[in-house]
């Protein structure tokens, strides 16, 4: 995406999107939000990304929602409900993604990294649930993955007081999931997403689907799920795969693909 301020790069499955914003700290503006709801399109749909990584240019992740540009004639609420398509699209993306946190995530660019299935961050890297600061209440899925991830004392202690923590408290809370050494960082991410780009991708995109679905079903429920789950991955050429590995001392390589003929 030449010329976007949404940047795409693909080294083998794994798929890096950069918002590519410096000079606002990557704040996102009504362009951008197209060119991601474009990129997350793409990675869903091509077959040979495996992995996603989101992250911002510059030293930044993403300062959130950018309002200091024309917002044009649209609704309001029309233009709330395209940055809602654009959150689910993120949070059931069938695709394991890592969001790669440098700077500042605030606001919305704080809920983007939230969005992601992993968080790798610097040790320097800030975040804040600001919308209060703004004169504004929680949005991009906020008010729902907040207080499943931190419980909702906690989940109201940050949306309210829009305070500012840094990586340390954001781990203690189960806001990020490794802290890394800036030299480290892509590193680290490299190798994260290229073991998820690594795995059994139909299995994978249904585990993630099922822990989502989990939060809000009934035990008997989830176990319907996973028997539906195994069923279809029997199906698959990945369990074969692993059970020939195992027995050859070897590297599995999972492919997805349908047995059934």
């Amino acid at each position: 995406m030449d010329g976007d301020t949404v940047l795409l790069a693909q080294d083998g499955p794994v798929l890096t999107v950069t918002i590519d914003r410096p000079r606002r700290k990557n704040a996102i503006d009504g362009p951008t939000w197209s060119a991601l709801r474009k990129a997350l399109e793409h990675a869903a749909a091509e077959d040979s990304v495996r992995a996603v990584v989101v992250t911002g240019a510059g030293g930044d992740f993403c300062a959130g929602a950018d309002l200091s540009g024309d917002r044009g004639s649209q609704h309001p609420l029309h233009r709330m409900h395209g940055i809602n398509d654009i959150a689910l699209a993120l949070y059931e993306l069938p695709k394991p993604v890592v969001a790669k946190v440098r700077g500042v995530a605030v606001g919305a660019g704080w809920n983007l990294a939230l969005g992601c299935d992993l968080v790798v961050s610097t040790p320097d890297a800030r975040f804040s649930q600001i919308f209060a600061k703004r004169g504004l209440s929680l949005d991009f899925g906020g008010s729902w993955l907040l207080p499943r991830i931190v419980g909702m004392q906690q989940a109201k202690r940050l949306a309210l007081l829009g305070e500012i923590i840094g990586a340390k408290e954001a781990l203690e809370l189960g806001l990020v999931t490794w802290i890394k050494e800036d030299h480290e960082l892509d590193e680290f991410v490299a190798d994260i997403a290229g073991r998820l780009a690594q795995g059994p991708p139909i299995a994978m995109a249904q585990s993630k689907d099922m822990l989502h679905a989990g939060s809000h079903q009934s035990f008997r429920e989830a176990l319907e799920n996973e028997a539906r789950a195994q069923t279809i991955n029997f199906a698959t050429a990945d369990g074969p795969a692993a059970r020939e590995a195992f027995v050859n001392k070897t590297e599995a390589v999972f492919t997805g693909e349908w047995m059934v003929r």
